[in-house]
């Protein structure tokens, strides 16, 4: 399944086994931290200079690594950096994105760049838990408090355009305010071999 992408958000429902769960099921692309919890991704997305600075580059992981321009756009090796060309919507240019104000519609842009034609979406719960966590991992060094409202917002101007480019998109984030795309259990959107087979 080559064309299945798996994205991996930051949410607090991202559990352990949900990512190990997509390993060699789907390409996987790792946001940011995410990478911690599949080392062994297709590819990371990282947005902000300052996240791959306190990871010194992210040396240590060996698939493909993604990040756009901004006021402060890295130079570290072994990154490509996409060009940015707005807010909003679907690019079409393979070199660029629109940032939808956040790592995680860049990283299902990218995805479509990619040559994805189904994406799954994973910890993209676009709000805080019952515990009050907005992450799986600790909060940022900086305590920045993402602007959902703005994120959710930019979410629905991708829908469309992805639609008519043949890309299903399918929220397997349990509990997630993001519900543009249609929401399915994670086993069900990507049953293991045997149960397809049954």
């Amino acid at each position: 399944m080559k064309d299945t992408f798996a994205l991996l958000g930051g949410g607090p429902s991202l559990t352990v086994e949900d990512v190990e769960y997509v390993r060699d099921k789907a390409r996987v692309i790792a946001i940011n931290e995410t990478y911690t919890l599949a080392p062994w991704a297709f590819a990371l997305y990282a947005a902000d200079k300052k996240w791959i600075d306190w990871h010194d580059g992210v040396s240590d992981f060996m698939g493909l690594k993604f990040s756009i321009e901004s006021h402060d756009t890295t130079t570290r090796p072994g990154w490509t950096v996409l060009r940015n060309t707005g807010y909003v919507g679907l690019e079409t240019e393979p070199k660029a994105l629109r940032t939808g104000f956040n790592g995680g519609y860049q990283a299902l842009g990218l995805a479509y760049h990619l040559g994805a034609t189904r994406v799954l979406l994973l910890g993209f719960d676009m709000q805080a838990d019952v515990q009050g966590r907005y992450h799986w991992h600790p909060e940022h060094p900086d305590g920045v408090v993402s602007p959902y409202a703005q994120f959710l917002a930019a979410f629905d101007s991708i829908v469309q355009p992805l639609a008519d480019a043949g890309v299903e998109v399918i929220n397997c984030t349990p509990g997630s305010a993001l519900r543009c795309f249609p929401c399915m259990p994670l086993r069900e959107a990507l049953p293991s071999s045997r149960e397809a087979a049954a």
